[in-house]
């Protein structure tokens, strides 16, 4: 499908979406640990119960690295159209059932089936990623402005039981992004433990106080069904409780650990690595400056962009919250991450590593001032010591 439009000048302007169909990939990825399951069964090897996870942190990095990157944009003369249609929109609807379908259906293998501890905790991690993965879901549907789609985000968040993101997220981050206040904003020389020490806490701690302020407008207390923070919360409960119901003790376990790694394996990851050592700079009025594209690290790999609804480009996803994800832009001079999401988030977690490759790279972006990086105090001066030279 092509969009037309003309440009100021009166020239015809044609764009085709070269991704159009593969960004149906959105509802082939939350089914992974359902199909690992049956390939497990059919089979009788219980390491498929692990495939997801290979997938994830492993082959995608893979095609992410053999397939070019995609540094194109839609023409603005078409975004208009391109918003409209309602096929991107959709398949972000789908998506929502079929994690519920994929927590369901695995919670009735484990409570169902004599799995060996490793198995299980396979596919535990691997529903975690895929559910971490929704969390992106609501990320998407949370900034739009219909009751629908705010409400698809609620009851997606609650799959993972994290719907105290919508709030914290929209009101919280994207307001002190890349600022030292911002939990969510990682700060150079800080490893991802301590840095989910400090985020985790303090997401679900906002998120209580902003939503409490708002209802205090009105004359209400933060215990009513009309807080954000409590009404997926409720979603989540139930869905829960049921699961322990018909399937048993065993689920606790279960999804203790789909949960965990749902937020720290997946979405702590991706709050450490978007704006990790990013600065805007506070003006002379005591407030910070605009977010611009270039507080974000941004990346244009294909395969890992669409699994996640183009998330990577997080530099124009800050800068114009709005925009729906087949319309987000890439732009020029901008923070660059070596590779996509999957392949940092898996050397996030050997903080050596990370800052082996990361460090040098903020740095040169600021051209050595570390007064426009955001650093851990305790690690300022020992890093400005070893980077003085550059």
């Amino acid at each position: 499908m092509s969009f037309h439009a003309k440009s100021a000048d009166g020239n015809p302007i044609t764009y085709t979406d070269r991704r159009r169909w593969l960004w149906s990939l959105s509802l082939f990825w939350p089914l992974m640990p359902v199909i690992s399951c049956w390939i497990a069964a059919s089979s009788g090897q219980v390491a498929w119960f692990w495939g997801t996870l290979i997938v994830w942190y492993g082959l995608v990095p893979i095609l992410d690295h053999l397939l070019p990157t995609d540094s194109s944009n839609p023409p603005e003369e078409v975004v208009p159209q391109l918003e409209k249609d309602a096929y991107y929109r959709v398949l972000t609807y789908l998506t929502v059932p079929i994690h519920y379908f994929t927590l369901i259906y695995t919670a009735y293998v484990i409570g169902t089936q004599n799995l060996p501890w490793h198995a299980l905790l396979g596919l535990a991690l691997s529903v975690g990623v895929v559910n971490g993965l929704a969390i992106n879901t609501g990320h998407e549907l949370g900034h739009k402005k219909t009751t629908l789609e705010r409400w698809l985000a609620k009851i997606v968040l609650a799959v993972v039981g994290y719907g105290h993101f919508l709030i914290e997220h929209n009101r919280g981050h994207h307001v002190d992004v890349a600022t030292p206040i911002d939990p969510a904003s990682a700060k150079m020389g800080q490893s991802i433990y301590a840095f989910a020490s400090w985020e985790i806490p303090n997401a679900v701690r906002r998120a209580w106080a902003s939503e409490k302020a708002r209802l205090a407008k009105s004359g209400r207390g933060p215990w009513t069904l009309d807080n954000e923070v409590l009404q997926p919360a409720l979603i989540t409960s139930i869905l829960y409780v049921g699961l322990i119901v018909a399937f048993g003790w065993i689920m606790l376990p279960f999804l203790f650990l789909q949960a965990l790694w749902g937020w720290f394996g997946i979405l702590t990851s991706a709050n450490y690595v978007e704006h990790y050592g990013l600065l805007r700079q506070k003006l002379e009025n005591g407030r910070y400056e605009r977010c611009q594209p270039h507080h974000s690290w941004n990346s244009n790999r294909i395969m890992s962009n669409l699994i996640l609804f183009n998330l990577q480009r997080h530099s124009d996803h800050h800068a114009n919250a709005a925009r729906r994800y087949q319309s987000l832009r890439n732009f020029d001079n901008l923070p660059e991450l070596p590779s996509g999401y999957p392949l940092m988030f898996g050397i996030a977690l050997i903080p050596p590593l990370w800052f082996a490759i990361m460090d040098k790279r903020v740095v040169a972006w600021a051209d050595g001032d570390f007064s426009k990086l955001n650093v851990l105090p305790s690690e300022k001066e020992r890093l400005a010591r070893r980077y003085a030279h550059r």
